[in-house]
This record gives C-alpha cells, structure tokens and sequence, in this order.
C-alpha cells in the first residue's frame, strides 16, 4: 500500500538454501516466531522487537541493504522502511494525538464522571451495571481503555458499595463498553491504523465497527450479569482512596484556582463526543448521496477526520475548560501531559507498518496470499484467525492489528473489494486483536489491580468477555460480509 511497486525477492539469504514459495514461506513462519520470541521471552519492548524481526525478514529473503534502508546517493527512492514507518504514521500521528488530547479534557473537566453519575441516577440503582456499561460505550469513544479505567473505577466502586453487590456485576458491563469501543472504533490506535493500511475511509470503519461491535456488546454484559452473580469481588478500600487523591491531586495541578466546580452539562459532554464521529459518517455518505458540489465539498472538508477531531478539541478547549474558568495554561498543560503516553504506541504501529512493508517488499506477502488462497477459507476468517493467534502469543492487540494487517492487506490486492467489506475485514481483525486476554496482557493485569480480582476470578470473568466481545464480533462482521 506504501510502494508504487514491490521489489522481486533475491536469491541471497534463506532463498539460497530453500527456494520459491517454500522458502518464502518458511522466511514468514520463522519471522513471526521471531517475533514472538523477542516478546513473549526476551520481553523486549515490542517496538524494537517489530524492527527486528522486519530486518531479520528481508535479509531471510534476499533484500539488499539498499532496498532495506535507501541509499544516500539515491535520496529520492523510498526504502521499504522509510516507507513502511511513513505511510501509515502520516495518517495515524494525527489522529490519535487530536484523539487523546480530547479524551483528556473530557477526564479532567469532569465530564466522564458526570455522565455516568446522570446515567446511574436515570436507571437507578436496580440497573446500575446497565448504566455501566452505557457509561463504557459513550466514554469509551474518545478516552482510551486504560485511562477510561482510571477515571471510571472510583464510580464502579461507589456503585457496588451502594448497592452491596459485586464489584464484578458493576466493572464488567463497563469494562466490555470500553474494550468494544477500543478495538473496534476510531480515533482508537488499532483501527485507525488498520484503516490506513487497507486504504478506508474512517466513517466505514464506525459504521461497520459500531454494526459489529453492538451485538458484541449485548452478549458480553449477558455473560457479565450471570457472571457478576456468582462470583463475589468486594470493594477494594485501597484503591478507593487511591482514586481519590489522584483526583484531588489532578484538580490542584491542571486546573486554575478560578475553575467552577459545578457539573459538567450532560449535553455539552453528548456534544463533543458526538460531533466528530457525526461529521466523519456525514463526510463518508455525501461522496455517496450527493454530486459533487459545494455542499458536499463543505461536509467532506469539516468530516475529514483531521478537521473533524481539530474542531471537536478546540470545541473541549472552549466549553469544558474556558467556559469553566480555565486558563490557557491549564488547557496547554493538561494536552501536553496526554501526548505523553502516546509516543510508544505511535512506534509500534509504525514499526507494524515497517513489518508489512518488508513482507510486501520481499515477496513473503505474495507467498503467503497463494497460500491462505489455496486453503480455501474466507479472507475475513483468515484475518481473524491470524489476528487471535497473534493476541494470544503476545498479549498486545496494537501488534496483533498491524501486524494482521500486513499481512492481509496482500491476500486481497486486485480484489477490488467495496470499502464496507474492507471495513468488515478490519472489524474482524481487531476482534481478534482482543480474544482471551490473560497473563501475558497489561490490561488483564489492569482489571484485576483497579477491581481488586484475584488473578483466577479475572480469567473466569475479564478473559471469557474479551473471548465473547472477540467471536460475536467476528460472527457478525463473517455475516455482514455476504451481504457488502
């Protein structure tokens, strides 16, 4: 997707030894193993560990350093790195950082915690896991999934000792609303990256993501609700009062002494979630609904993901922090803190984007499509099969998007595929990416520290949601498929 044109593979390397499709092949196999190798047993960061096991790939295959890295007597010909980590930086970069950004204001006003304080007091005690899992799907939308647990825990928290129940019963259904809307939504890292690698517009991507991701949904707090009532998780005292000096801590530091410390409006919170994703679907069916023109021309430039999250952040600036009497020091502040997390998943998925464009480069990917096409299963079973075993070995979803990703994106060249059943393949692939999250996972770690579970009552309930978030999700988009 990166490269007008994929080099031929050179007899040099592995090649030597066994050639063809055989060799490339085996340089596939072992790549990935590689890979899982340096992260599941050296533990090496997986950044580091994507580069290597690129490198290691192309020169298994025969590449010349110069495909590899580019020659500086040849400053205008774009190496497969070069290439690999740009293409898709230069449309994911953006976009995640507008995205965390937003979801950082949102935390630090208050407004994730005045939606779920208004959803519980709508439902009432009596369906608080309902209003949980509400509160996981709105919140989940702009907020990553970490930090949606940091802000949200103290409010399951209250929840369950309010209503003298467990913990479980109140953190699952929350817990499968934001981990839905992570894997499955942008602005999130895995599905905006995978929209660039397969060339999608965004708005297919929500649609799909949000037709898929629903059901989803709906099945997980199923099993969260008959879950939550037979296992039995108390509150945990210390990490209620954790909570709430962080919080008290986040006030002092980021905010201005004149901040009001009234509400946040629920409808200005409904606003600035909203608005973005509105203007990206609007911008995504005017190219299909009307002719070219000056409407369509305005709703495709203010739906451009770009001006789209630009708008909905300067949008935050202004209602939930000038308005609230915050300074311009505090909003400069409080955005540059978000950026910083953001950098370690910014290079992995560049260094996702290096791997796929090694195994094009190489003539691994073709290999592997004459392969997987002579298997005879579906291109979006595929996808999906490739991308669980990926999670399962390794842990991380980010890597088992981008790295699914490059190598499916060579499966369906010169498909000419419609953007909805593209889009479908990504759902599927970042349904896999969250399948049976366990030990080797941070966010399993996550749950079970914030929620105070023991590590076996965490499989029982976090590892089979995420495996019933993974397979609905899937079974949906398979069905979906036959249909765009």
């Amino acid at each position: 997707m990166f490269l007008a044109a994929a080099p031929q593979p050179r007899r040099g390397g592995l090649l030597a030894l066994i050639p063809g499709t055989p060799g490339l092949l085996t340089v596939a196999a072992l790549g990935v193993a590689l890979l899982l190798f340096l992260i599941i047993k050296l533990r090496l960061q997986p950044f580091v560990a994507l580069l290597a096991a690129s490198l290691a790939v192309g020169l298994a295959a025969g590449l010349s350093v110069t495909e590899l890295f580019g020659s500086v007597q040849k400053s205008d010909v774009t190496s497969l790195v070069e290439g690999g980590m740009g293409g898709i930086l230069g449309h994911v970069a953006i976009i995640i950082g507008l995205g965390t950004m937003l979801g950082a204001i949102l935390e630090v006003s208050g407004g994730a915690e005045e939606l779920s304080s208004r959803l519980i007091g709508l439902f009432g005690a009596r369906r608080a896991p309902l209003a949980m899992g509400l509160t996981g799907l709105v919140i989940g939308i702009p907020v990553f999934f970490d930090v949606g647990i940091f802000v949200l825990a103290p409010i399951v928290h209250a929840a369950a000792k309010r209503t003298a129940g467990s913990v479980l019963l109140h953190a699952m259904p929350l817990l499968a609303g934001l981990s839905m809307t992570h894997a499955f939504l942008p602005p999130h890292p895995g599905p905006v990256a995978a929209a660039g690698l397969f060339g999608v517009d965004l708005g297919w991507v929500i649609l799909m993501g949000a037709l898929c991701g629903l059901p989803a949904v709906l099945c997980a707090w199923a099993y969260a609700a008959w879950i939550g009532r037979r296992v039995f998780v108390p509150v945990p005292q210390d990490m209620v009062e954790a909570a709430a000096a962080a919080k008290a801590a986040v006030t002092t530091d980021d905010r201005s002494p004149g901040t009001a410390e009234r509400p946040v409006p629920l409808p200005t919170v409904l606003t600035v979630i909203g608005t973005p994703l509105l203007l990206i679907l609007l911008a995504t069916f005017s190219s299909l609904a009307l002719e070219p023109g000056t409407l369509r021309s305005v709703l495709e430039f203010f739906g451009n993901p770009f001006a789209a999250l630009t708008l909905a952040l300067l949008m935050s600036y202004y209602l939930l922090g000038v308005r609230r009497g915050w300074s311009r020091a505090s909003l400069e502040a409080v955005s540059a803190a978000s950026l910083k997390p953001i950098g370690n998943i910014l290079l992995v998925v560049g260094a996702g984007g290096v791997f796929g464009a090694v195994l094009r480069g190489s003539g691994v990917a073709d290999a592997l499509a004459g392969t997987f096409d002579s298997a005879g299963l579906p291109v979006i079973v595929l996808a999906w099969l490739i991308a669980v075993a990926l999670r399962v070995a390794q842990g991380s979803a980010t890597v088992a998007i981008v790295t699914t990703a490059g190598i499916v994106v060579p499966l369906i060249d010169g498909q000419d595929l419609a953007q909805p059943h593209l889009a479908l393949i990504i759902v599927a692939i970042s349904a896999g990416s969250i399948f049976a999250s366990h030990v080797n996972d941070g966010g399993f770690w996550m749950v079970a520290k914030y929620f105070g579970i023991s590590v076996r009552d965490t499989l029982k309930s976090w590892t089979v949601l995420e495996s019933v978030l993974s397979t609905t999700g899937f079974a949906v988009a398979a069905l979906a498929g036959l249909l765009f």
